[in-house]
């Protein structure tokens, strides 16, 4: 099951069903579980503890030091659940501070050359596509869909079930359900993920009336959000609410609104 060119560490702690392909190497701090597969030229190191059924393809670097002129070395790892796919060349930087890991949960499927940056704190059925970027500290809901060559600044808070387009970049808070397009922009929402999610018919229209009052109004969103707050809103819509109210970065404004605004200013 371990192929002989394979450097791993005696004090690193492998199931006995781990395979593990030619010249691999895993370092001391690293735990796998039941099932787990490491492919040839995959390189695993720091405190990283991986749970069972994770498979780490070619030349993958898991739990390597993070890019943060502020750490100084100390022992830091990543925390990985159950049945996880990261694809060729995949990055996962392990945690600049030594009490916070950086963590992803279960069944993310992390495609080829796509980095998590330290610190980052991903849910469970997360897909990060082709060359998708995510900087430190960021948060990222269950059932996200980040597509090729997206860009996540550091902090940043992405909500549950929300897309990004290919090419899509934000330095502000994605809300849960949306759609981002371009720069800090929404075009609605992801109504094919909400109804894959088995969302109701009624509870979309909630939230496609949400929408429109939160970012299609032209009104203060605070007084939005207080106004649909005090409306008793169903349970998916106050996810959706309580985000936005959370947000200390600001929210990715809706593109229709952003060009109108533009269209005023020049005029």
């Amino acid at each position: 099951m371990i192929a002989p060119t394979a450097v791993i560490h005696p004090a690193a702690r492998l199931d006995p069903t781990v395979t593990v392909g030619p010249f691999a190497v895993i370092d001391a701090g690293v735990e796998l579980g039941p099932g787990c597969v490491v492919g040839p030229h995959a390189y695993l190191t720091g405190l990283t503890r991986a749970g069972a059924r994770n498979h780490f393809h070619a030349g993958c670097v898991i739990g390597d030091a993070p890019q943060d002129l502020k750490y100084k070395g100390e022992p830091t790892g990543v925390r990985i659940g159950d049945d996880n796919v990261f694809r060729e060349h995949v990055t996962v930087h392990r945690s600049s501070k030594p009490a916070e890991d950086t963590v992803l949960g279960s069944r993310n499927f992390l495609m080829a050359n796509c980095h998590v940056g330290h610190n980052c704190q991903v849910g469970d059925q997360v897909i990060i596509a082709n060359g998708a970027l995510l900087g430190g500290y960021v948060h990222v809901a269950d059932r996200v869909f980040i597509s090729g060559n997206c860009l996540a600044h550091q902090f940043t808070r992405i909500g549950t079930l929300a897309l990004m387009q290919g090419g899509a970049a934000i330095s502000k808070d994605l809300p849960p359900y949306c759609i981002a397009r371009g720069d800090n922009q929404i075009c609605g929402l992801n109504i094919i993920g909400l109804r894959r999610a088995g969302f109701t018919p009624a509870e979309r229209m909630e939230l496609q009336t949400l929408y429109r009052r939160l970012f299609r109004s032209g009104g203060l969103l605070r007084d939005a959000l207080a106004a649909a707050l005090a409306a008793g809103p169903g349970a998916r819509a106050r996810v959706l609410l309580e985000f936005a109210a959370a947000s200390r970065r600001g929210l990715c404004a809706d593109s229709s609104a952003a060009i109108a605004a533009g269209d005023e200013a020049a005029s």
